[in-house]
């Protein structure tokens, strides 16, 4: 190669700063599982003294990637740090629930056990839900690395600045988008290959509320796709699978495939488990 283009390729090296590991990101997150979840844990710890020390390698990992990035932050690095850990009670309380949420959900399902160590859609959600609190702090960069390590994990898509209630379910998983700006209520459950995305890509439209509203108690079957900012799935809705969605639905709604194509709905006479 010639040394001109090696030298460029140096000097970008040496301007790093400012970019964390993704390595170093993801041994983060999955330390903060492993805390949270023993299911997630691969050692056991023979007294408490053993588990603070965890606890602290995993503070201070934490700690060295948001110095990495402290000019991008608008507090302190001990601020932004003590602020998330003092979210992750909250946190863990949502992931219970979500974990809860899977195993009523699916029959195959045979204890919370079995969701939290082997369930990718568990394993996405709670992955979501430590970005989310990272964005909600504005730390840059970290909660994309976070949803994308949990996307080449489980095929599951989940952006960090999407909004999700609580109870939320996935089941199977595989090929979920959901896009930044959804809007996700309580007790909602998604099968796999649903996309909740935007009906068009246009830059302009970045500071616009793009991707759908899901309201509470909404059932997706797998392969739909709901798209546009404006488009409402109104709450104890059912989408069936393949259907293609660009306009609201109300609340009580069941909305078919070849319905979808007519834009036509049906209140269903009674709920579908």
């Amino acid at each position: 190669m010639d040394r001109s283009f090696l030298e460029q390729l140096y000097q970008a090296h040496q301007s790093k700063k400012g970019i964390p590991s993704p390595a170093m990101v993801c041994n983060v997150i999955d330390g903060l599982l492993e805390l949270m979840f023993p299911e997630l844990a691969d050692r056991s710890y023979f007294n408490f003294r053993d588990f603070e020390l965890h606890v602290n390698r995993v503070r201070l990992e934490l700690y060295n990637i948001l110095t990495r990035i402290e000019d991008s932050l608008d507090r302190t690095v001990e601020n932004v740090e003590q602020d998330f850990l003092d979210r992750l009670p909250e946190v863990h309380n949502f992931l219970i629930q979500d974990a809860q949420a899977i195993l009523l959900g699916d029959p195959a399902a045979q204890s919370m056990r079995e969701v939290i160590r082997t369930y990718p859609g568990f394993y996405a959600i709670a992955v979501y839900r430590v970005a989310h609190e990272l964005f909600r702090l504005q730390v840059p960069l970290i909660p994309r690395i976070l949803t994308e390590h949990a996307h080449s994990r489980t095929g599951i898509d989940i952006h960090p600045a999407a909004q999700i209630g609580e109870r939320f379910c996935i089941d199977h998983g595989t090929g979920i988008v959901i896009g930044e700006t959804t809007a996700i209520g309580n007790d909602v459950k998604i099968y796999q290959g649903v996309t909740l995305g935007a009906l068009s890509v246009d830059k302009e439209m970045a500071q616009t509320k793009r991707h759908p509203t899901i309201e509470d108690r909404v059932v997706i079957y797998s392969g739909a796709t709901i798209l546009g900012g404006n488009t409402v799935i109104g709450h104890d809705s059912i989408i069936g699978g393949n259907v293609w969605v660009t306009k609201s639905v109300p609340p009580h709604s069941m909305l078919y495939y070849q319905a979808a194509a007519r834009q036509e709905l049906k209140k269903p006479d009674h709920p579908i488990a």
